[in-house]
Parts: C-alpha cells; structure tokens; sequence
C-alpha cells in the first residue's frame, strides 16, 4: 500500500521535481502555499497524509505556521511533517523543531536521496501505527 503525501511548494519546478520523483512511491496531494494545504488537510480529515513535505518560504501562509497549526490540533498532530528550506542555518533548523517539525531537509537536494528518505520515514510509521 502506497503511503500518502501532501507537498506544499510554491515553486512550479520544484514542486513537478518532487512528485515525479515520488510518485511511484506515494499517493501524493499538492498545494502551492500553506493556506492551500490546510485546507487539503481539512479536507482530507478521513484519510490523512502520512506525512507533510512543506516548504519553509510560501506565501499566504509560511511552512513554520502550517507546521505550528497542524502539530497542535489532536486530529493532525501525529501527522510526519517534513520541513523543506534553502535555508539551513542552525536558526531555522530549531525553528522548525521549535515548531513540532520532524525532520528538516535543505535545498538543493538530491531527489533520489529524499526519496529514499520520505519512504524509510513513511515505512517506520506505518510499522508503528500496526503495533
């Protein structure tokens, strides 16, 4: 069973890097700013993401606030969320742990590489979630 992600990029090219890259691997959901993927989320409330891949720098609504949102709602808390950001300054790594984010991924990134990453991350949660 494939596991579901929700990536949220305002870049064009990025955003059609990464879900080529992971589509294969994963049912994926796509917003182009974070207001978008809240509503994705609330949309989704019955089957949610396994995790959230989220670009730190978007309009409307930036990634360290859908990650601050999500982590404190009991229905969304549990959700993996994966920071993704060009800036990787030990400030804005604690920001997004600070935030509730599990992982935190700098750009530029190897796509194989993040792949790999978001299945082992997927995987051992969905181990988890069985026990």
């Amino acid at each position: 069973m494939k596991g579901k992600i929700l990536i949220a990029e305002d870049e064009p090219h990025i955003l059609e890097l990464i879900k080529f890259t992971l589509s294969d691997s994963f049912e994926i959901l796509e917003a182009e700013d974070g207001e978008q993927a809240m509503k994705i989320i609330e949309d989704n409330k019955d089957n949610l993401p396994d995790l959230v891949l989220l670009d730190v720098m978007m309009p409307r609504m930036n990634g360290f606030e859908v990650c601050e949102k999500l982590k404190s709602n009991t229905e969304t808390k549990d959700i993996i969320i994966t920071m993704l950001s060009a800036k990787g300054q030990i400030q804005e790594r604690m920001e997004g742990m600070r935030k509730g984010a599990d992982h935190y991924i700098t750009k530029p990134f190897d796509p194989m590489a993040l792949k790999e990453q978001l299945e082992i991350i997927v995987n051992n949660k969905n181990r988890r979630d069985k026990i």
